[in-house]
């Protein structure tokens, strides 16, 4: 790769921390409600959910992606395409319930597109390395001041339960973000840095483009990205 990640690097450190602050988190509400958290090896629900990371997570995800064997790389971005087509067509649907967040969460909510990172076999190809989303969506989580759940899950609506924070670490990837955009050279930092892509768009778009968040098709804003029951 020709592309200079280096200067980058040291933003993966604190990376690090929240994708192990939220599998801490995980673990300790999978062990106070042993019962109702229901991820299990080849359940495969989150993966078809639709929701956006942060161009700093893209940037960790794409790292990863390209150490992949070749085969393994090719048959993601064949499922990529499939992906983002779409991704497009849910995109052309939300347009005419732009003034409409109900509508539009209920949309995000039943449409189901594969994740370009399970393989045939069911099975996440860069498990170790996914987006925190993916680590929490067994458990309830905060996310824009509401307290979601899997639907697959035990845990009730209108119950109390011990809850990851995402908002709090929404917060904090936007900071990373930020002070990624600001190394690559960025004017416009806090727009671009609240920026959440798909994962198709963050294996498919070259590394120089990502840093700059020159990422325009499929892109979505952080009110539209996220499914969850």
């Amino acid at each position: 790769m020709s592309f200079e990640i280096s200067k980058f690097a040291y933003l993966f450190d604190p990376y690090d921390q929240l994708v192990k602050e939220a599998d801490e988190a995980f673990q300790r509400i999978k062990k106070e409600y042993p019962d109702l958290v229901k991820c299990k090896i080849h359940c495969s629900d989150c993966c078809y959910a639709i929701f956006g990371i942060f161009l700093i997570e893209a940037l960790f995800l794409k790292y990863d992606f390209e150490r992949l064997d070749k085969k393994e790389k090719e048959k993601a971005l064949l499922r990529a395409r499939e992906a983002d087509a779409q991704l497009r067509k849910v995109q052309e649907r939300l347009r005419q319930f732009q003034d409409d967040p109900y509508m539009i969460n209920y949309v995000l909510a039943k449409e189901r597109v594969r994740c370009p990172l399970l393989s045939e076999k069911n099975e996440c190809i860069l498990y170790p390395y996914r987006p925190i989303m993916c680590r929490v969506y067994g458990i309830p989580i905060l996310i824009r001041g509401s307290v979601r759940v899997c639907y697959r899950s035990g845990f009730e609506k209108g119950k109390v339960y011990t809850t990851y924070n995402l908002d709090k670490t929404y917060r904090e990837l936007y900071s990373i973000t930020k002070e990624m955009l600001n190394v690559a050279g960025v004017k416009e930092k806090e727009e671009r840095a609240s920026l959440m892509i798909s994962v198709s768009k963050a294996i498919t778009t070259p590394f120089e483009k990502l840093v700059r968040g020159e990422v325009l098709e499929d892109t979505c804003e952080e009110r539209q990205c996220d499914r969850q029951e």
